[in-house]
Order: C-alpha cells, then structure tokens, then sequence
C-alpha cells in the first residue's frame, strides 16, 4: 500500500468520525438531574402498645427531596383482621412512601402490635396464645411454639381468630400473614360448658380453598384452647393454643 492510498483511508476514518459525532450531537437529549426521595420513620420502626390501649397516635415520618421537607402518603393496613386505621388488636403495616417526578419511590415502614388483653378462659376467650400445631397427626418442632395468635372480642360473645390453622404457614413455614386463615368467627354460647358455634368456613390465605372449624374446647385451669380445622385442600389441623402472660 502507497503512502497516498494510506492517507486517503486515514482521511475518510477522520471524514467518518466527524459525521457520526455530528450525527450524536444532532439527536443526543439534553440530560438532566433527578432527586431520589428519602423517607424516614420518626420514633421506633416497631411499636408494641398495652392492651389496654384507649387509641394510637403515630408519630409519621420524614421526607426529604432536594434538600427539602416535602409532604409523603400513609397507608395503614391491619395485617389480620382488616382495616385502614389502627383501631384495636392486630398486627398494623404502615408505610411512608414519596415519590419524585420521575416515578422513583422512597418508602419506610412500621409495625404496630396491637394485644388484644387476655380473657379469664371462663368469662372471655379474648387473649394473645402461642400455638401448638399439628397437620394430619404430624408433629414437627417448627410448628410448636409459634405465634402470636390473637383472639379479637368483638363483643356480644362473638370473637374473631387471626388464624384458623394456629399459624402454620404465617409463623411455621414464615410465609407471612397472607397465608393465614383469616375471618373466623367464634360464638360463645356457654364458654364453661365448652358451648361454641361458628362462622362460615374461611380460605387459607393465597391458597385459598375452604378452612372449617369442626372442635373448639376451652381449659381455663391450664389457660389452653384446642381447636381443630378441616381444609379441602386435603389436610386437618389440629391447634392447641396457651395464653401468653401479659
């Protein structure tokens, strides 16, 4: 290759480059910058309050964007037996979120624990338990101990479980509160004479199906209930829950 011919391809390389800069320069968008939200709780990110608590006043959080305070949105949610206000016994998820112009989130989060106060077992079956459970006759040390379970009063004799299988997959298996087997309804007809009806069969969780209350027997000397459940997916459980000290 001649000395021309190599000067005619470093002059159509450099002839390219500058066309395609050209062409960058032409059709590059303006770039900008975007400030990420931060949002930080005030006060403890876990709160549990007595049982006999008269109401919750939370404390919010902090949202900060560009160096500045800015307004954010609260959602509340109770974790077991529904509701968008931390109102009685339960669980509470509350999240902080803010987001920027361009859809970019900064979110924080609390819990509340809301204990229901224990009944006497012979007056009220109202109560935070810890849970033995088993699943077709079988024992396994994951599933003894676990909890809390709460039994809402809900008054006129009616009380409402947080879970109709004890806990089993929520705390057991840890795949939360979306597995439990929410609504129960429980009627004292007689709580000495072990005298109890119950509400329409509940889903268990995502898994859905049909969770029906069969047995439910009250010891108030050993401060235990045993209840059993029969889910159409094809397994029973039998729970047996002791009342946790308050």
């Amino acid at each position: 290759m001649n000395i021309n011919m190599k000067r005619n391809i470093i002059l159509l390389f450099v002839l390219l480059a500058f066309t395609r800069c050209d062409e960058w320069e032409n059709s590059a968008e303006p770039s900008r910058i975007t400030y990420l939200p931060k949002v930080e709780v005030n006060g403890d990110s876990y709160i549990e309050l007595d049982c006999d608590a008269d109401s919750y006043d939370d404390e919010g959080a902090t949202a900060i964007m560009a160096g500045e305070e800015v307004e954010y949105n609260t959602t509340v949610a109770g974790r077991y037996f529904g509701g968008n206000a931390v109102d009685g016994p339960d669980f509470y998820d509350i999240v902080y979120s803010k987001e920027n112009e361009d859809g970019i989130p900064g979110v924080a989060f609390r819990e509340v624990f809301w204990p229901e106060c224990n009944g006497d077992l012979v007056n009220s079956i109202a109560g935070v338990y810890t849970a033995n459970v088993t699943r077709n006759g079988v024992i396994s040390a994951e599933y003894m101990g676990i909890g809390p379970i709460i039994i809402r009063d809900l008054g006129n004799n009616q009380y409402a479980l947080s879970d109709a299988i004890g806990g089993y997959y929520d705390y057991g298996r840890a795949y939360g509160a979306g597995y439990a087997s929410t609504g129960m309804i429980i009627t004292a007809n007689n709580i000495a004479a072990n005298d109890f009806s119950f509400g329409d069969p509940v889903p268990v969780g995502a898994f859905g199906g049909s969770n029906e209350m069969l047995t439910f027997t009250v010891n108030p000397g050993a401060k235990k209930i045993v209840f059993t459940t029969t889910w159409d997916a094809g397994y029973d459980f039998s729970v047996e829950l002791t009342q946790v000290p308050q």
